[in-house]
């Protein structure tokens, strides 16, 4: 059965239907008032938008304007409600709004919205992460995912007094000038910028590799002995589509790296507190030397974290000469959001009833796009996943690069307007939470069966 398929490792999963290419013009059912807010923004933002993704150049046509969210629902300016799929891109775990946390927010913002001074809070968060990570002995608290990819890829190096640091193409870690960099057609080669701003410098020393290639891994330690800071990758991708890594592949990972003595980075930014209360290292039995987590960990508002080993993070500054700073870290508006977030998560797992809505989802989907006749993939870990319009399993970005972009976009504006809102990308998870219902779930198969069915 599907279900059985969807096991301890959440492999992806397949049935290929009928094949056949599909050319799709996109119907792009947005309203006037969001056209209109668009407008605007494009006069005052590059863009029109503070983030890329939401400037919607992946799917065509006017990206939707937000003016509220509850629960498991995103209301925007036009006065429409669609059942969300993005949540806030990973955070909203425990959905929008949640009455529990808006009431630790408020409450903090009451007492001081920044203070640059400790506080007790920062230490209780601090607790809770190092209690839930198996990897996280000690813990600094930053603003965002990428500052804390960015600032774990310096302790490493300062820790190891090695530069070369691996990734893995397909894989997104932020907006880091080191980690900005695309893989060539080898199994390792040496980083080429991918942004003009970002100088060939800063990636001469990024060993970029294919995902799920263990081969590739130990040719790279081979090659690079002794010359390698760290390896750092999301241990499920969530930014190529849903990608999860292969049992085999994150072993060989922990077995080079020990043996070289490299330190070994996850980014569970997206995974974090999402697949596990201690995250996919948890979930996979699969150790680190260092974790960055952001999203969930403060619970919407804008913090991350990085930590790891005692030894490692004694190298931060002032215990250590390793310089990371920041004036609003620890806010404690953001501390009291994120603490009272994994608060609820572990009192109250959702973990058990997200796998449950999981495997709803992920059947139903799958038999909506066999019914349909057309070349898919879903793969799924937990509250994460992905319909892939794409022929062959997704196992590395080569694969999910050969996704049809024009049927997702006819795909995803389809569900738009049936008031169902997908991730705006063939190459973004989409994400759900403890509000959404079977019966929410069902309705979002529905509407994807219809939108298929179209295809034809």
């Amino acid at each position: 059965m599907l279900a059985d398929r969807l096991g301890a490792f959440d492999v992806p999963f397949t049935r290929i239907a009928r094949v056949r290419h599909l050319s799709l013009a996109n119907s792009h059912d947005v309203g006037p008032r969001s056209a209109e807010a668009f407008s605007r923004a494009h006069r005052l933002m590059p863009g029109g938008v503070n983030s890329p993704a939401r400037a919607f150049g992946a799917v065509g046509g006017t990206p939707l304007f937000i003016e509220r969210a509850e629960g498991p629902y995103l209301f925007d300016i036009d006065g429409r409600r669609f059942i969300d799929y993005i949540g806030s891109w990973g955070p909203m775990i425990l959905g929008h709004a949640h009455p529990e946390v808006i009431e630790a927010i408020t409450k903090a913002a009451q007492r001081g919205t920044s203070y640059g001074a400790p506080t007790e809070a920062e230490s209780r968060l601090a607790e809770q992460i190092i209690e839930a990570v198996p990897s996280v002995e000690k813990v600094r608290l930053v603003n965002s995912g990428t500052e804390a990819t960015m600032s774990a890829i310096r302790v490493a190096r300062g820790a190891t007094g090695r530069d070369k640091i691996i990734k893995f193409s397909g894989n997104y870690h932020g907006h880091v000038d080191s980690l900005l960099v695309a893989a060539g057609s080898a199994a390792a080669t040496l980083g080429v910028p991918d942004s003009p701003g970002v100088t060939k410098g800063a990636g001469k020393d990024t060993i970029v590799l294919r995902y799920n290639d263990v081969a590739g891994v130990k040719a790279a330690f081979a090659k690079h002995p002794g010359e390698i800071a760290a390896v750092i990758l999301e241990p499920v991708v969530g930014n190529m589509g849903c990608v999860a890594g292969s049992p085999e592949f994150l072993q060989t990972l922990r077995d080079e790296t020990t043996r070289d003595g490299s330190i070994l980075i996850f980014d569970e930014v997206m995974t974090g507190f999402r697949l596990a209360f201690g995250g996919a290292q948890e979930r996979f039995g699969v150790t680190p030397d260092m974790t960055t987590l952001g999203k969930i960990v403060g619970g919407g508002m804008p913090l991350g974290a990085y930590g790891g080993r005692a030894d490692i993070m004694d190298q931060v500054l002032p215990a250590g000469k390793v310089f990371q700073a920041g004036t609003l870290s620890g806010n404690p508006v953001a501390v009291a959001a994120g603490s009272k977030t994994l608060e609820i998560l572990r009192n109250d797992p959702p973990y058990e009833y997200l796998e449950n809505l999981g495997i709803r989802l992920a059947q139903g989907l799958d038999q909506a796009a066999f019914d349909a006749g057309i070349d898919y993939q879903v793969q799924a870990v937990g509250s994460m996943m992905t319909l892939f319009f794409n022929t062959d399993p997704v196992n590395e970005w080569a694969d999910a690069d050969q996704s049809d972009r024009e049927a997702f976009g006819r795909y995803f504006w389809g569900l738009i307007s049936k008031g169902v809102y997908m991730p705006c990308s063939q190459f973004e998870a989409l994400f759900f939470g403890r509000t959404h219902t079977e019966a929410m779930i069902d309705e979002t198969i529905d509407a994807a069966k219809s939108v298929l069915a179209s295809f034809a």
